[in-house]
């Protein structure tokens, strides 16, 4: 059977929130939870989670044994570390693996209906990477064939995977991700969303 792995970053310090925004909650979970639920329902495998600068306060929020949990020690170099230290975790012990979603945690309306979306568009167009497009621009997540697996662990630097994006744009097709730009960096961010939650 053809599979889907996931890699959901979430190593970072969360420094303009001032407290690990992978903890905080909506409508009762987290928002790493609500990611790792998103996943296991739309029966990717294996996930991956990602974390470094809080990992300490993280890793007892989550038991799930479908999860497979990753400390970056190395967060602090950007997000491409974090992308290779999922990738490592899939590609060792995961042959039959044959494509990737990279995922963020705080981007509060993933769904699983968005990640089986990235799926379906890739076997229907069979391009090698499958972008979500929101707010002029295209991002998070995003679906690599597994051709990308080894340029994706040697990316370098903050900018995480566009780079590579940009320079396979004839591979590239997209989905649309309507609430994709919100995102969740600031305590207003957060107190923002959760008044639409409740509107």
């Amino acid at each position: 059977m053809v599979q889907t792995g996931i890699v959901i970053l979430a190593a970072g310090s969360s420094s303009r929130l001032g407290k690990p925004k992978q903890l905080l909650a909506i409508d009762g979970k987290t928002l790493l939870q609500r990611v790792c639920d998103a996943a296991t329902a739309a029966q990717l495998a294996p996930i991956v989670v990602v974390l470094g600068a809080n990992a300490d306060k993280i890793l007892p929020q989550d038991n799930d044994s479908q999860i497979n949990f990753v400390v970056n020690s190395n967060w602090a170099q950007g997000m491409s570390s974090s992308i290779t230290a999922g990738l490592k975790r899939i590609a060792a012990h995961e042959s039959q693996v044959k494509s990737v979603i990279i995922s963020v945690c705080d981007q509060p309306y993933i769904s699983s209906e968005l990640f089986t979306s990235l799926i379906n568009k890739h076997n229907e167009t069979k391009k090698g990477i499958i972008a979500s497009q929101y707010g002029g621009t295209i991002g998070t997540p995003v679906l690599f064939a597994r051709k990308y697996f080894e340029d994706l662990m040697l990316l370098t630097g903050e900018n995480g995977a566009k780079g590579l994006i940009t320079m396979q744009a004839t591979d590239l097709a997209t989905i649309s991700f309507e609430q994709g730009n919100i995102d969740i960096d600031t305590e207003s961010d957060y107190q923002s969303l959760l008044n639409k939650q409740h509107d």
